[in-house]
């Protein structure tokens, strides 16, 4: 499994990040998390991540 794309993070990507005024991008649950929250972003989990989102 890749990184998570934001700075700073070495935890595994978990999720893909569709975001309109930016490029998409993989990241962790955690910044998914943080970053599904604005507006017209949207969140697809990646094949094979494992991950709890509970």
């Amino acid at each position: 499994m890749a990184e998570c794309s934001e700075l700073d993070c070495e935890n595994v990507a978990a999720v893909r990040l569709y975001v309109p005024w930016d490029a998409d991008r993989n990241v962790c649950s955690a910044h998914a998390r943080a970053l599904v929250q604005q507006d017209g972003v949207v969140a697809e989990p990646l094949d094979g991540a494992e991950d709890d989102w509970s």
